[in-house]
């Protein structure tokens, strides 16, 4: 028997704050990040539950890649208020902490368990799709560690595009890569079904159409509430299919040498999927005719398999270099020699990663040094013609 995983309730659209006004809560925590606060973001959240009667907390210090220290910290700062209401408001570092927080209290403190605080979510970026996933990163030294339980899911997730219309391009096209990746891993992993296909197929069709806009023009709302509601849809398929080894590749980048998440997935994207597709043998796997079919989808040359998938590959490296990212992990600022030194301590870090199992092709450690090595060069992938 297989399931898919509906909790969360969506609220989404221009003004979707306003569901708040129907949470019923005495004690709320707004766990947030100072950007959100400098930006008045955070007034916008608290205006509204003090017009309720809400009393109101905010712990406001979770920084980028929230660590063991960060729980720590949060868990302090929920002891201390007992809250029956916890609102994210940020980025997917921001929502991963207040998961590690609610989750780590329920499991080290019964009470809690029992007493579980609702749980509103609010993204301030496009990418992680956090606020509909039973997954939360933390990073403990260089290592980046995946929780995965269906207690994670909050119960209300809220899209405004209109919280995310200031993001800079940079951040627009990071965030947006991981997006199309979340996509791509759940479509061919080996947990992946009907459903999750259905909404692999629709998010990387808006990232395609709506992700250079965002990037050329941050204030169009219309592009802005697309890859908004893209990054939910890819976050609703891949908590239910998971994901693959350019995460896991990804995570243990990220935790070693600091390339922000998205970046790095789009650094090592298209590296993983030649390499899932056997795009340099056979290119005869079912992940290599459901990229095939992507291309189709797409509206991009796919009369053979092969044509497909390198059609793909194409159309992946062209979003990259439309939106200025670097095109091979040598282009950033990690060091050649610190690479090299540290690639075998990545490798493990990948193979032990939860995202892995359900990679459609099995690697090992001479496959994930490979693809790490493809990814410093950012070189062109050898493709067969269709």
């Amino acid at each position: 028997m297989s399931e898919f995983l509906l909790k969360p309730r969506i609220c989404f659209g221009q003004d979707a704050l306003a569901v708040l006004t129907e949470v019923n809560a005495q004690r709320a925590l707004l766990v947030t990040d100072q950007a959100m606060v400098k930006f008045g973001l955070a007034d916008r959240v608290t205006t509204i539950l003090r017009a309720r009667g809400v009393d109101v907390q905010i712990w406001d210090d979770v920084v980028a890649d929230p660590d063991i220290a960060t729980v720590v910290r949060g868990m302090k700062q929920m002891d201390s208020c007992a809250p029956d209401l916890v609102v994210a408001l940020g980025g997917g570092s921001v929502i991963d902490a207040a998961k590690a927080v609610i989750f780590t209290l329920a499991q080290t403190r019964p009470d809690a368990a029992r007493q579980r605080p609702q749980f509103v979510a609010i993204p301030t970026t496009s990418g992680t799709g956090s606020e509909v996933t039973s997954f939360s990163v933390v990073k403990a030294h260089a290592e980046k560690l995946v929780l995965v339980d269906p207690s994670l899911l909050p119960d209300i997730a809220i899209l405004d595009p209109t919280l995310v219309a200031s993001v800079p391009p940079a951040i627009t096209a990071d965030t947006g890569m991981d997006v199309l990746c979340h996509a791509l891993e759940a479509y061919v992993s080996t947990a992946a079904s009907d459903f999750s296909d259905a909404l692999a197929e629709k998010v990387v069709q808006q990232v395609f159409r709506y992700l250079p806009t965002c990037w050329r023009n941050g204030g169009d709302l219309l592009a802005r509430e697309k890859m908004h509601n893209a990054s939910c849809m890819a976050g609703m398929a891949f908590t239910n299919a998971s994901l693959g080894v350019t995460h896991s590749l990804a995570h243990a980048l990220g935790g070693v040498f600091r390339v922000p998440h998205g970046r790095a997935n789009a650094l090592l994207m298209a590296s993983v999927v030649a390499w899932n597709a056997d795009v340099n043998g056979q290119c005869d796997t079912d992940a290599a005719r459901k990229y095939a079919r992507l291309a189709h989808l797409l509206d991009l040359p796919a009369h053979t398999v092969r044509e497909g998938v390198a059609s793909l590959l194409v159309a992946i490296e062209t979003l990259k270099e439309e939106m200025q990212m670097p095109a091979g992990i040598g282009a950033t600022a990690v060091d050649a020699a610190d690479f090299e030194r540290r690639l075998p301590e990545m490798v493990g870090q990948a193979l032990r990663d939860s995202c892995t199992p359900t990679n459609p092709r099995t690697p090992d450690a001479q496959a994930l040094t490979e693809l790490y090595r493809q990814a410093w060069s950012g070189a062109p992938l050898a493709r067969a013609n269709g």
